[in-house]
C-alpha cells in the first residue's frame, strides 16, 4: 500500500550502533499520479557533515573579546575588530562544518590574529586579552594543520 504523499525517514547508525559508525540511511516513499508508488532506499557517509563547534567556540570568543573591551575601555576598535574576526571566524567554522577540506577563511583568520595578538602580548607580556587570544589562535591553526594532514589525498 502506497500513501498519497512523500514520506521520508532518516536513521543515523549511531542511534543503532553508537558512535563506531556515521552513516545516514533514508527510506523515502513517493506517490507520483503518473508513475505511482515509488520506493528509494539510501545510505549515506555522514562522517564528513560534523558540525565544527570548536570553530563557532572560537568565533564566539573573539566576539565577545570585541565586546568586553569596548564595555571596559569604551574601545570602539576592540569592538570592530573582535565583531569582524569573530564574524569570519563563523563563516570559517560554518565552511568547515560543510566541507571540511574547505579551511582557508579559518586558516587565515586564525593566523592573523595569532600574529597580531602574539606581538601584542610579546610587547606588553599581559595575559589578557592578548595572551589568550595568541593562545587560542595558535591552537586554532594547530587544529587546523593537523586536520589538514590527517585527511585522506585526493585520487586523481
Amino acid at each position: 500500500m502506497c500513501p498519497g504523499y512523500h514520506v521520508e525517514k532518516n536513521f543515523t547508525s549511531h542511534q543503532f550502533f553508537g558512535n563506531a559508525s556515521l552513516l545516514r540511511f533514508t527510506l523515502s516513499v513517493h506517490y507520483h499520479w503518473w508513475l505511482g508508488c515509488h520506493y528509494e532506499a539510501a545510505v549515506k557517509d555522514i562522517s564528513k557533515e560534523m558540525t565544527d563547534w570548536v570553530g563557532y567556540g572560537y568565533a564566539a570568543l573573539i566576539a565577545s573579546g570585541g565586546a568586553m573591551g569596548y564595555v571596559k575601555a569604551r574601545s570602539v576598535p576592540s569592538l570592530a575588530a573582535g565583531l569582524l574576526f569573530g564574524g569570519l571566524a563563523g563563516v570559517g567554522a560554518y565552511q568547515i562544518s560543510q566541507d571540511p577540506k574547505n579551511i582557508w577563511v579559518s586558516l587565515v583568520t586564525s593566523g592573523a590574529l595569532a600574529g597580531v595578538m602574539g606581538k601584542r602580548f610579546y610587547g606588553s607580556r599581559k595575559i589578557m586579552p592578548a595572551g589568550l587570544m595568541a593562545a587560542a589562535s595558535i591552537l586554532i591553526v594547530g587544529k587546523l594543520g593537523v586536520g589538514m594532514l590527517l585527511q585522506k589525498p585526493q585520487e586523481s
